[in-house]
C-alpha cells in the first residue's frame, strides 16, 4: 500500500465522517440487502454496533500510514470475529456494502481510482482479520483435541 493509496483513503474517509449515522444506516442496511442470513449475527438494536463500526473504521483509516501500529488491533478484531461464526465469505459480502456505502456517500467523488485505493486497504484489512480468526479458530480446536476426554457418566454429572 503506497502513501497515495493511504492518502486518498484518508481524505475520503474524512468527508463521511461527518455522516457517520447516516453512513453506519446505509451500510448495515446495504449489508442486510446483500446477505439477509448475516442480521441474525447482530443485536436486534444496532445503535451501538454502528458506533463501534465507524469507530473501528476512523481507527483503520486514521492508523494506515503507520500500519505496523494497528495491524495487533485488527488481528484482535479478526479473533473476536471467530466467535460470532463469521466466514471468511462474508468478509467479501461486507466489502460490497462498504463500497456501494461509500459510493453513495461520496457520490460523484467516488472514482474508480478512489475505488481501487479502498478496495486495497480493505484487502489489507481483511486479509488481516481472516488469518487471526483462523488462527484463533486451529488454536481452539487443537486445545479441544488435547483436552481430556470426560468420561460419559462424569459429563452427564456434570449437567
Amino acid at each position: 500500500m503506497d502513501a497515495e493509496t493511504i492518502a486518498l483513503v484518508q481524505a475520503s474517509f474524512e468527508k463521511v465522517a461527518p455522516i457517520a449515522d447516516v453512513a453506519a444506516d446505509l451500510f448495515y442496511t446495504r449489508l442486510f440487502e446483500l446477505d439477509p442470513s448475516l442480521r441474525s449475527m447482530f443485536p436486534a438494536d444496532l445503535t451501538e454496533q454502528k458506533k463501534k463500526l465507524m469507530q473501528m473504521l476512523t481507527v483503520a483509516v486514521r492508523g494506515l500510514s503507520r500500519l505496523d501500529d494497528i495491524v495487533p488491533a485488527v488481528q484482535a478484531l479478526g479473533r473476536r470475529h471467530a466467535g460470532y461464526h463469521v466466514k471468511p465469505e462474508h468478509y467479501a459480502t461486507v466489502a460490497a456494502a462498504l463500497l456501494w456505502t461509500l459510493e453513495q456517500g461520496l457520490g460523484p467523488a467516488f472514482t474508480p481510482e478512489l475505488k481501487a485505493a479502498w478496495v486495497e486497504v480493505y484487502t489489507v484489512l481483511s486479509t488481516t482479520m481472516i488469518a487471526a480468526q483462523r488462527d484463533a479458530q486451529t488454536t481452539t480446536w487443537v486445545a479441544m483435541a488435547k483436552a481430556p476426554a470426560q468420561p460419559r457418566a462424569l459429563a452427564a454429572a456434570g449437567d
